[in-house]
C-alpha cells in the first residue's frame, strides 16, 4: 500500500541579534491593571518573573526589521535545508498576530499579507504559488502545518512553505510587567508530499477552541500607566486564567491527537510545546504524562528554549524544532523514526497538536 505523507523536509529559523536580559527592565516603572503603582521593588518583580516563567533573556528585532523580513530569512534557511527549487512551492502560509509593525510605532500593517511580502522578498515568480496568512494566536504555525497537510492529502498541493513570525516587542506596554514575557523571532518549514509504503510525517492532529469568556484572556488594551493615551492599545493577558485554561484543556487535546495516531503513547520521544511559560508548559506535560500513564519524565520529553529566547508566539515551535535538528539544544536530539508531538495554546482561546513521525 502506498501512502501520501506530509513530511517536513526542511527547517530554518531566525533568532534576532538584539539580546535583552531581565536586568534591562530594572529601569521600568510598572503599574497594575487598575493603574496603581506596583510598590514592590522592580528587582523583586524581575526575580519573581524569572521564577515563574523561566525567562532570563529574550531576543528583539533590530529597528530596520519587521515580521515579514525575519520570516523571509527563516524561509531562505528552510528552502536551503530542503534543497528545493523555490519556484516549486505551491503555497506560502504565514502565521502571525500583528502583521508588520515598524519600530517606534504601534500600528499593525497586514496589507498586503505578510505571505505576499515574503513571496516578494524570496523573489518567487511562480503565479501558482499562493501566499496567505493565518491568524490563530500562538498555535498559528501548527495550524498552518495542519492546513498544508490537508491540501497535500487532498492532492491540491505538493509543497508548502509554512512560517511563524512575530515582533511582539513592538506591541508591548513597557509599564506592564507581562511585557517581559514577549520576544521576536521567526521559524519556517517546508512541508511536502512524499509517497512511501510506510506512514510517516504527520500521523494525526487535534484542534480545540473555546470562545466564550475565554475569548478575552489575551486581548489588546491601553497602557497601565495612568497618563497613557487610552486610544493606543497594547497586548494584554490574564495570566492566571490562561494558566488554568491551559492545564484543564491542552493535555486533553494532546491525548486526542495521540489516540488518533494509533501509536502507543510510550513511543513518544519528544514534545515540542509552545514556549509560553516554563512552569505552565511543565505542568501541561506532567498532566499529559499522567493521562497517558507514561514512564518518561517531563525533562526527558520536553526541550525548552524559553530561558534564552522568551516567548515569540507562533515562532517558538518551528524555531525550537530547527534548533534541535541543528544539534543546538543540550540533552535533546531527534532521530529518524522518532515519534514527536507539536502542541500549542493561545489567543482565542485555541489549542492544537500534531503527532509526527520523523
Amino acid at each position: 500500500m502506498k501512502y501520501i505523507n506530509s513530511v517536513i523536509t526542511g527547517t530554518g529559523s531566525y533568532i534576532p541579534s538584539v539580546r535583552v536580559t531581565n536586568k534591562e527592565f530594572a529601569r521600568h516603572i510598572f503599574f497594575n491593571k487598575d493603574e496603581s503603582a506596583i510598590e514592590t521593588l522592580v528587582e523583586e518583580v524581575i526575580l519573581k518573573f524569572k521564577d515563574i516563567t523561566g525567562i532570563e533573556e529574550r531576543r528583539w528585532a533590530t529597528d530596520n526589521q519587521c515580521a515579514s523580513h525575519i520570516a523571509a530569512i527563516a524561509a531562505e534557511e528552510a528552502i536551503k535545508s530542503a534543497g528545493i527549487d523555490r519556484e516549486t512551492i505551491d503555497q506560502i502560509i504565514v502565521a502571525h498576530n500583528f502583521g508588520d509593525v515598524k519600530s517606534d510605532t504601534i500600528q499593525t500593517d497586514g496589507v498586503p499579507s505578510l505571505a505576499s511580502r515574503v513571496k516578494h522578498l524570496l523573489n518567487i515568480k511562480n503565479t501558482s504559488c499562493i501566499p496567505y496568512d493565518i491568524l490563530f494566536g500562538c498555535p498559528g504555525w501548527i495550524q498552518g502545518v495542519i492546513q498544508a497537510d490537508s491540501y497535500i492529502k487532498s492532492g491540491l498541493a505538493k509543497r508548502c512553505l509554512v512560517i511563524g513570525t512575530e515582533t511582539l516587542s513592538r506591541v508591548i506596554d513597557k509599564h506592564d510587567r507581562d511585557c517581559m514575557i514577549f520576544a521576536d523571532g521567526a521559524g519556517a518549514t517546508i512541508v511536502e508530499a512524499v509517497e512511501s509504503e510506510e506512514k510517516f510525517g504527520i500521523i494525526s492532529s487535534a484542534m480545540m477552541s473555546h470562545a466564550g469568556p475565554e475569548v478575552d484572556y489575551l486581548y489588546m488594551g491601553k497602557s497601565y500607566h495612568p497618563d497613557a493615551d487610552p486610544k493606543v492599545r497594547y497586548i494584554k493577558m490574564d495570566g492566571r486564567k490562561i494558566y488554568e485554561y491551559s492545564l484543564n484543556n491542552v493535555p486533553a487535546a494532546m491525548k486526542i491527537a495521540m489516540d488518533k495516531s494509533g501509536v502507543p503513547a510510550e513511543e513518544l520521544k519528544k514534545i515540542i510545546i509552545h514556549q509560553a511559560n516554563e512552569k505552565m508548559d511543565e505542568a501541561i506535560v506532567v498532566r499529559f504524562i499522567r493521562q497517558c500513564k507514561l514512564s518518561k519524565t517531563s525533562a526527558e520529553l520536553m526541550p525548552m528554549s524559553i530561558k534564552e529566547l522568551g516567548n515569540s508566539s507562533v515562532a517558538t515551535i518551528p524555531t525550537l524544532y530547527d534548533l534541535i535538528l541543528s544539534n543546538k539544544v543540550e540533552n535533546h536530539k531527534i532521530y529518524k523514526g522518532d515519534i514527536i508531538m507539536f502542541a500549542s495554546v493561545g489567543a482565542g482561546m485555541n489549542i492544537n497538536a500534531i503527532v509526527y513521525k520523523q
